[in-house]
C-alpha cells in the first residue's frame, strides 16, 4: 500500500543528498514554505554562472575604446543601447528606436546588455552616463529624451538630411 508523504518530508529528503553531486555550491534552510536556496559564484554572489553576460567582442589586438571609436566613425547613426533595434529591452531604447525609424535612416546598434565592459567603455566615451547613447555623424546627441526633443522641434530632420537612405524626411 502506498503511502503518502507530506511535501515537509519529501523536502528533507531532497536535502540529505550530497552537495558533492553538484559541481556548484549550493546552499539551503529549511523554511514553513519549503526550501529555499542560492548558488554561489565567484566573484559575484548575486548571479549564476549561466547568466553572467560573455563578450562578445573577442579580440585581443582591438580595445573596447578602439571598438567604439571606430562604430561612432563608421556609422552615420549608432544607438548604444539595452536591447536591439527590433527587441529593445527598455522603454526610452525603444522609444529611441522609433523615433530614429521615423527617418528611415540606416540605424547601427550594439546591444550594452551582453557586455557589461562595453557599458564601460561607451559611458567613459561620451562621459555620459545613461543609456540609450546615439551618436550622428560622429557626433554624441545624447538620450531618448534628446532625440525626442529635437524630433519635434526639427532639428533632427536637419541634422539626418544628408545621410543615404532618408527618403523619408518630408
Amino acid at each position: 500500500m502506498a503511502r503518502l508523504l507530506s511535501s515537509n518530508a519529501v523536502l528533507k529528503a531532497i536535502a540529505t543528498v550530497p552537495a558533492a553531486l553538484s559541481s556548484r555550491n549550493v546552499f539551503g534552510s529549511f523554511y514553513p514554505s519549503g526550501l529555499k536556496y542560492s548558488t554561489s559564484v565567484p566573484g559575484d554572489p548575486d548571479t549564476h554562472e549561466d547568466f553572467k553576460p560573455t563578450n562578445k567582442i573577442q579580440s585581443s589586438d582591438v580595445s573596447l575604446k578602439d571598438v567604439v571609436e571606430q562604430d561612432v566613425k563608421e556609422n552615420p547613426v549608432m544607438i548604444y543601447m539595452k536591447g536591439v533595434p527590433d527587441f529593445p529591452q527598455c522603454g526610452f531604447s525603444s522609444l529611441a528606436v522609433r523615433v530614429l525609424k521615423h527617418y528611415n535612416v540606416p540605424l547601427s546598434a550594439r546591444n550594452i546588455l551582453e557586455d557589461p565592459e562595453l557599458k564601460s567603455a561607451v559611458k567613459a566615451f561620451s562621459h555620459w552616463p545613461t543609456f540609450p547613447q546615439i551618436f550622428i555623424k560622429g557626433e554624441f546627441i545624447g538620450g531618448s529624451d534628446i532625440i525626442l526633443n529635437m524630433h519635434q522641434n526639427g532639428e533632427l530632420k536637419e541634422k539626418l538630411k544628408d545621410i543615404v537612405g532618408s527618403p523619408k524626411l518630408e
